[in-house]
């Protein structure tokens, strides 16, 4: 090659990634795509940042930093002495930031950014950075509300940056199997569906912890962490985890693990909007006939229906139910009782229903992913992790990946659920 195809060559791969962005960070991209292997040149690499070092966000600078192939330049978190110390060991070049704010005024070379806070700073955070035209990996859910999903994607095609919601299963390629078995007629008409959790597991349902500032963390910045929510003193037992439990900061047990599970039936039938919602749940009793409220949490359980009307894949109208809080479907007859619904222990699952057999797939996000397929006639496909692997050329989407018009109708209508949950205010 000479030596002015091989600068175009170079030029034309920085363009590449720098203007397609984020195909090489938040993609496993063979080599040979990319420019061979060995060495690649500083001008080659992407400059990325973490808003939200710990927890989820420390293995999402990870994924999207490709082993060291893309640079991270700065990393955002409101405690590192917490799971984020981790990122910066891994990063020791890194600048450290308490405020996303701070860091994206101040670091103008940032090509794209990882947001992995509690779900109430998700669209703050992304909002903030996509105004300076920097692309975004915004953890599940995309957002805290439906304003805010719909404010997110019209920016994002104004802004013109690559966006992408964290669904760490959605190019699981087991999928690609349970696609084959509906597209196939296997089951024939599905009119129902029935999914369920174990979630929360967390502390739920009950009265909100009383704020104590004397045991607030060291090196947290509460203020910050806070974010757009109403402030108040410290109160301890809220992060790092257990805030998924209250509206001001969280999504219960729907906006946790909804999309990984309604994910599967929402793609494989071609669902759309629903035509109705139905929603009840559980009340917690700490005396005789008076309920509890607590308003400000979210429910210790909850039941959801949906009816869908019928689409290309389904060809008639569809039902689809959502426990959580352990409240599962009964176990259908044609599934022998020693085998689990949906995953380990039948504690997380989907049920595809048809009118010749069942679908029974596990939650859609870390865990084995291993669909069966029962017949009415005693037949079965009983899956194995090792029967489907990519090959080494495929493209794999580490952390899911879902167009922007079928994420804001997937989004949408799990924040419509999440509003029938919500009590009034």
């Amino acid at each position: 090659m000479t030596k002015k195809k091989k600068n175009a060559f170079a030029a034309s791969r920085r363009d590449f990634i720098k203007n397609s962005a984020i195909a090489s960070s938040f993609f496993i991209v063979p080599r040979n795509v990319l420019g061979g292997v060995g060495f690649i040149s500083p001008s080659d690499q992407l400059n990325i940042a973490a808003i939200g070092a710990g927890g989820k966000g420390k293995s999402d600078i990870k994924n999207a930093s490709v082993n060291g192939r893309e640079r991270v330049v700065a990393l955002c978190d409101v405690n590192f002495s917490g799971s984020a110390a981790d990122s910066v060991k891994a990063f020791p070049k890194a600048k450290l930031y308490a405020d996303y704010r701070k860091m994206l005024d101040e670091m103008k070379d940032i090509d794209a950014l990882t947001i992995s806070t509690p779900d109430h700073v998700h669209g703050p955070a992304a909002k903030f950075a996509m105004e300076r035209n920097k692309h975004v990996y915004v953890q599940k859910p995309m957002t805290h509300n439906i304003r805010e999903a719909r404010l997110l994607t019209q920016m994002a095609r104004t802004q013109k940056v690559v966006t992408q919601m964290g669904n760490q299963g959605a190019s699981n390629p087991y999928l690609d199997l349970v696609k084959g078995w509906v597209n196939s007629g296997k089951l024939g008409k599905i009119a129902k569906v029935q999914i369920w959790t174990n979630r929360p597991v967390w502390p739920q349902g009950g009265e909100m912890p009383k704020p104590d500032a004397s045991k607030k963390p060291k090196d947290l910045d509460w203020d910050l962490w806070l974010g757009p929510a109403e402030f108040k003193p410290y109160t301890p037992n809220i992060e790092p985890f257990n805030w998924r439990g209250w509206w001001d900061y969280g999504t219960g047990a729907l906006g946790d693990v909804g999309c990984h599970l309604i994910d599967i039936p929402f793609r494989t039938l071609g669902l759309h909007y629903p035509i109705d919602a139905e929603c009840s749940v559980a009340s917690v009793f700490s005396k005789m006939w008076n309920a509890d409220y607590h308003p400000e949490g979210c429910p210790p359980s909850s039941f959801i229906t949906l009816h869908f009307g019928a689409t290309a894949k389904s060809q008639s109208p569809i039902e689809m139910t959502w426990s959580d809080g352990g409240i599962r479907p009964s176990h259908p007859d044609i599934i022998p009782a020693d085998d689990d619904i949906g995953g380990p222990k039948s504690s997380n699952g989907v049920l595809i229903i048809g009118e010749k057999g069942i679908i029974s797939t596990n939650i859609n996000d870390s865990s084995p992913l291993t669909p069966k397929l029962y017949m009415n006639d005693g037949t079965k496909n009983l899956v194995r992790q090792a029967a489907m692997k990519p090959s080494r050329n495929t493209v794999i989407n580490v952390s899911g990946w879902m167009p922007a018009r079928q994420v804001s109708t997937a989004l949408s209508i799990k924040l419509l659920l999440l509003l029938l949950i919500m009590p009034a205010r």
